[in-house]
């Protein structure tokens, strides 16, 4: 017999101790400036939005589902507070963005009857994503310039590839078509949330979410042509 579909309060019930879970994780992670029920009450805008979107169909669990799209509202809500540092915010930035990439992917892949060899190209597109997101969040400035218990290992030649891949990445985003280069540019070069670049080019936050994905992968391979990042 099947298990009755659980409605979206039903969810939300079921998704608290995941949202304390993460705001708590979070709050430890950062200077003093900010309150814990601030960051649970941006978990809970993640989490109704993963309540409205879930599809019990696709075999997931609601709380993995869940997961991503909580910690992803969390810093939403964190970069929009004036106390961070600018490194500490290109790191929210970019830590936010990354939450945006993993939640696209992970409602485009089932890892169910994959092979491995599939799987395997599915983590190696989510890794080149992923460093297109590091590279366009200033990641290599804010890794410099964060706190001294925060230790990189980059060398100097590194360094150096990081920023001309960075460059390079800039003169990518300025060929975009005018509404993926306005995306792009608002999220990443003048700090807005997705939902705020979705509303300036009139498009939903979902509609957003799939163009950002789209434009991510464009921008890893032609970086990737360009040996510029691996």
């Amino acid at each position: 017999m099947n298990e009755p579909i659980q409605t979206r309060n039903e969810l939300i019930e079921e998704g608290q101790g995941l949202v304390r879970s993460l705001a708590l994780k979070v709050f430890r992670s950062i200077p003093m400036g900010a309150e814990l029920d601030d960051l649970i009450a941006y978990g809970e805008v993640g989490l109704a939005e993963a309540a409205r979107d879930f599809d019990p169909s696709r075999g997931v669990q609601f709380c993995t589902f869940a997961y991503y799209r909580v910690r992803g509202a969390i810093y939403d809500g964190l970069a929009k507070m004036t106390w961070t540092s600018r490194a500490r915010y290109r790191r929210l930035r970019y830590e936010r963005m990354a939450d945006e990439t993993l939640a696209a992917e992970q409602e485009d892949h089932t890892a169910e009857n994959q092979t491995l060899e599939q799987s395997g190209n599915w983590f190696g597109r989510v890794t080149e994503k992923l460093a297109v997101v590091y590279l366009a969040s200033g990641g290599d400035e804010a890794q410099q310039q964060a706190s001294s218990i925060e230790d990189t290992c980059d060398t100097p030649s590194q360094t150096f590839l990081n920023r001309e891949a960075g460059e390079r990445l800039r003169q990518l985003v300025a060929e975009l078509d005018p509404v993926e280069r306005r995306v792009i540019q608002s999220v990443y070069f003048e700090g807005f949330t997705l939902q705020e670049a979705a509303n300036q080019v009139g498009i939903s936050k979902s509609w957003a979410s799939r163009l950002h994905a789209k434009i991510l992968d464009q921008l890893a391979q032609k970086l990737k042509r360009l040996d510029l990042h691996d």
